[in-house]
């Protein structure tokens, strides 16, 4: 195994700098639904530390999507959900003032249901609760997250609008 620029060995959790990137950074999302409410995380821990968004995280070298969507949902939730279909899939590509790629986010978000837990803020969250979609302007919310949540809302199934299954009988 080699050394990159960073110094880091590759595979190592911190090899792809967020900010600088040598490469886009592969991140999921997980919208879970509860009827006209979302399940929104307040962020615990830098970047976007005390805004709101779906719980969600980086990806791993050699973890496959559906399993980083259940792992992050996990650590900051401490639900156990199970992926049911992609709802959308985001780039964030943000440039400074010289022109440089400052981030390049690829964010994979997955309509998930609820199999086991109740929501509650883990490792990487400080606050985690259902919100009404009506709302979300009124939450300090990470950049984009908002327009996606209504966006996959409004072509949700029934099925996606009730993925909290344990609170929906």
């Amino acid at each position: 195994m080699g050394i990159d620029k960073s110094g880091k060995s590759p595979g190592t959790d911190d090899c792809t700098s967020r900010r600088y990137p040598s490469a886009p950074v592969c991140a999921v999302g997980a919208l879970i639904y509860r009827g006209s409410r979302i399940l929104l995380v307040r962020r615990g821990k830098a970047p976007s530390l005390g805004k709101w968004s779906v719980p969600g995280g980086r990806l791993r070298l050699g973890e496959t999507l559906e399993a980083a969507v259940i792992r992050e949902t996990r650590e900051e939730t401490c639900l156990e959900v199970r992926p049911l279909r992609i709802g959308k899939v985001v780039e964030h590509l943000l440039r400074d003032e010289r022109g440089d790629i400052e981030y390049h986010y690829v964010i994979v978000d997955y309509v998930c249901r609820i199999v086991a837990g109740l929501p509650q803020p883990a490792s990487d969250a400080s606050e985690v609760r259902f919100v009404e979609i009506s709302d979300l302007s009124h939450w300090d919310m990470t950049e984009g997250t908002a327009q996606v949540i209504q966006e996959v809302f409004e072509g949700a199934t029934e099925t996606d609008k009730n993925s909290d299954s344990l609170n929906s009988r």
